[in-house]
């Protein structure tokens, strides 16, 4: 007797990270998804990580055509999740592929209008802890300091995780910072948002990301009693919410 096997994968996500990281950032995230029979992709952006593109040609949007082509790749609408600046990403990657994308997946996220930028959105509250950004002198890139990183990234996660983060996060390029969305209520405004708050986040204040969510509303939404990184604090809460999601 024949005996067939099918191997069926639920639901793919693509995991965008945030400034200064790459896809080891959701490296306790990846397996537990797998483990739950999903598919989870996590990338370098074009000049992060292990990608050494010159950040003085890296912009925002070859960051959203880059994901858009590994989106177009998969065979069935994917859970695009974009942590911390990764929104602005996948908010331009639905512009680009919105009939590829089941949601997208805001986790702690810039959710940023049409015609506003990264900055012009973070300053909307004024902030208590201000993040302590050093700006290279040439090449137009930014670097977070290793204090700010420990005080307002991973204020809740363990030394050990907050060690292996300050060793690999990397410079990138201030453009991104700094460009406008342009998103449409036709292709953005189609696809479905979802949005993963976090309670002790001091890198963008739950009271941001809600002002955040009135401008753009998110259904479902989750609250993480965490700092700003639970891929690292809080895998296995995060995990669980991703699912929810997809």
């Amino acid at each position: 007797m024949l005996r067939v096997v099918l191997e069926i994968c639920l639901t793919t996500y693509i995991l965008v990270s945030g400034a200064w990281h790459a896809g080891w950032c959701w490296e306790r995230v990846v397996p537990q998804l797998e483990a739950g029979g999903h598919r989870a992709i996590a990338p370098d952006l074009i000049g992060m990580g292990q990608d050494h593109t010159p950040l003085s040609t890296v912009t925002l949007a070859k960051w959203a055509d880059q994901i858009a082509a590994i989106i177009r790749e998969q065979d069935e609408p994917v859970v695009l999740a974009g942590h911390s600046r990764g929104g602005i990403i996948i908010s331009e990657v639905a512009e680009r592929v919105p009939q590829h994308i089941a949601t997208l997946a805001y986790l702690a996220a810039f959710l940023v209008e049409s015609g506003e930028t990264l900055m012009s959105t973070a300053t909307k509250l004024p902030r208590e802890r201000p993040v302590e950004i050093s700006i290279a002198q040439e090449g137009g890139t930014t670097l977070v300091r290793p204090e700010a990183l420990d005080a307002t990234f991973y204020n809740m996660t363990e030394s050990a995780w907050v060690d292996r983060a300050r060793s690999l996060v990397s410079a990138e390029p201030m453009a991104a910072f700094t460009t406008p969305l342009s998103l449409t209520d036709e292709k953005y405004g189609s696809v479905k948002r979802a949005y993963i708050e976090c309670i002790n986040d001091y890198a963008i204040p739950l009271a941001l990301q809600r002002i955040m969510q009135d401008a753009l509303p998110c259904s479902p939404v989750f609250t993480l009693e965490t700092d700003h990184s639970p891929f690292y604090s809080a895998p296995d809460e995060l995990s669980a919410c991703l699912q929810k999601i997809g």
